[in-house]
């Protein structure tokens, strides 16, 4: 029997559309869309390849056309990273906003330098273990009221006057109205003063106003 030519028939009606003929459509549809709402010369995720297909920046997807491209742009990929861009952008902007305010509020210390203060090196050595040692003692008598000299050490990279030598590294000190100096020393690790109070310490004597520090090399 001739089911397609009985009475009732639908003329010309085909059968269930398959998955891949389904998928097709959808993406046409898509990329019609995209046409009417994108305009790519203003896309900032669009990236044409040497190669002459097309890469998506926000999504790190290649497209061998447009077509392909402005149909991925209307999946559920790349809209869910565009609403995660926006949402991180909009925090960024809010944080700086608030760091705003706070940095204006911060304010520069302003003061009189007077030059570099007296100081004297020792080469030292520990008796029992024989480790090698600096001793340092500098001179503030013109101190700042209720300044105590402050202290850290620098490595070579982080300063910016000199051509960074890993074979050192600088002992920094700073006490207003002085301007601030720096020792190279040796760029090996030292005895922690927890581990040898007697050894390794430092002093600040207000009343001659020296301060002295004294350091063991491992």
């Amino acid at each position: 029997m001739d089911y397609q030519n009985r009475a009732g028939a639908n003329k010309g009606s085909g059968g269930v559309a398959g998955a891949s003929e389904t998928a097709i459509d959808r993406r046409e549809r898509l990329r019609k869309l995209a046409l009417e709402t994108i305009d790519l010369a203003k896309d900032p995720y669009i990236l044409r390849t040497h190669l002459g297909t097309l890469e998506c920046r926000l999504c790190l997807t290649l497209h061998v056309n447009e077509g392909s491209y402005l149909a991925h742009t209307q999946g559920k990929k790349h809209q869910t990273n565009l609403a995660r861009r926006a949402a991180r952008d909009n925090k960024d902007a809010a944080l700086m906003i608030q760091a705003a305010p706070a940095a204006q509020q911060v304010k520069k210390k302003v003061f009189v330098k007077i030059g570099r203060p007296g100081y004297k090196i020792i080469k030292i050595r520990e008796p029992v273990s024989q480790r090698m040692g600096l001793l340092f003692t500098v001179s503030l008598p013109e101190i700042k009221v209720g300044e105590r000299p402050r202290r850290r050490f620098m490595s070579a990279f982080e300063q910016r006057r000199e051509i960074p030598n890993r074979a050192f590294q600088y002992l920094v000190l700073a006490a207003e109205p002085y301007e601030t100096i720096a020792f190279a020393i040796p760029s090996k690790e030292m005895v922690d003063e927890e581990e040898d109070g007697e050894s390794t310490w430092e002093h600040w004597d207000p009343d001659e106003k020296v301060y002295s520090c004294q350091f063991l090399f491992k």
